[in-house]
């Protein structure tokens, strides 16, 4: 298992991993996200899941304006901020646990940065907009960097690699040196292999048995199997009959020591690991009678 780490975020807020990956709520404020898309549309919808996944066990919440779905087409930095900014800030005041921005657009990032967020978690690894490296060193937030093949509307398009494993972690190692070398410290930094973004189900099956070889890398690891729909190949089931496969990927990265579990289902998902974490370690189920 890997070791307990810290991740430094901005507003001077600490996430500690101490054995069992961290629970990432998804709040999507989007019409057209693959799973949840219209459904917080609304400030006081957004707000109240946010609030909810808080209580149900979230350690953070991540909150996206624009749709990262397999054929997506992108939409304006006005609309991103317009979606997002209100529900950052609401939240911020709200709960005390961090809030993660999904965004690849620098200006989004500062402006929710600036609303109370304490993360980036890019798609394009720093790569989808050039000022986003220097927004993100500048801001103190904590970055996960997620690999994707090309771009939402293409990168389903006949994904190949030779080896999908170490193709993925060099790639990523490179973009973790990019950052350092921009200005974004180690203990800032987060990968992420990205489930489904750019590969088949061949491919993410590969990424989910092999998860150890990311988190022997030394950087903390985040998977975001949620509801994808590799799972909802293998297992015959649409989006909303999807969690069984979910945690079934939450327990393996757990497993293999992965840091954070993005989930739009929290409560299950809180469960499981503090139920395995209790069979596995039974120190931390006697803190928790």
């Amino acid at each position: 298992m890997a070791p307990q780490r810290t991740i430094s975020c901005a507003h001077h807020r600490r996430l500690a991993y101490h054995g069992r990956p961290l629970i990432m709520g998804v709040l999507n404020v989007t019409p057209d996200s693959f799973s949840d898309g219209g459904a917080y549309r609304g400030l006081r919808a957004a707000v109240a899941r946010g609030v909810q996944m808080a209580e149900e066990g979230a350690d953070l919440i991540d909150v996206g304006g624009q749709s990262t779905r397999p054929g997506s087409r992108g939409v304006s930095e006005r609309e991103e901020l317009r979606r997002v900014v209100p529900v950052v800030s609401r939240l911020a005041q709200r709960l005390r646990i961090p809030i993660s921005i999904d965004t690849s657009k620098a200006a989004v990032a500062a402006r929710a940065i600036a609303h109370g967020a304490s993360l980036i978690n890019d798609v394009t690894a720093l790569t989808g907009d050039p000022g986003m490296a220097a927004t993100a060193a500048r801001s103190g937030a904590a970055v996960i960097l997620m690999h994707m093949r090309g771009r939402p509307r293409t990168m389903q398009r006949a994904p190949r690699y030779r080896d999908v494993a170490r193709d993925i972690a060099e790639a990523l190692m490179r973009r973790v040196e990019e950052a350092e070398a921009a200005g974004i410290e180690r203990r800032r930094l987060l990968i992420d292999p990205g489930l489904g973004f750019g590969k088949t189900v061949a491919h993410n099956l590969s990424l989910m048995r092999q998860l150890e070889r990311f988190v022997s890398l030394g950087v903390p690891v985040v998977i975001g199997p949620s509801r994808k729909s590799f799972i909802g190949r293998l297992l015959d089931a649409e989006v909303q009959e999807r969690l069984a496969g979910t945690l079934a990927c939450v327990a393996r990265a757990q497993q293999a020591g992965v840091h954070m579990v993005r989930v739009h289902d929290v409560k299950p998902a809180a469960q499981l690991v503090r139920m395995l974490d209790a069979i596995e370690r039974p120190h931390a189920a006697g803190r928790q009678r």
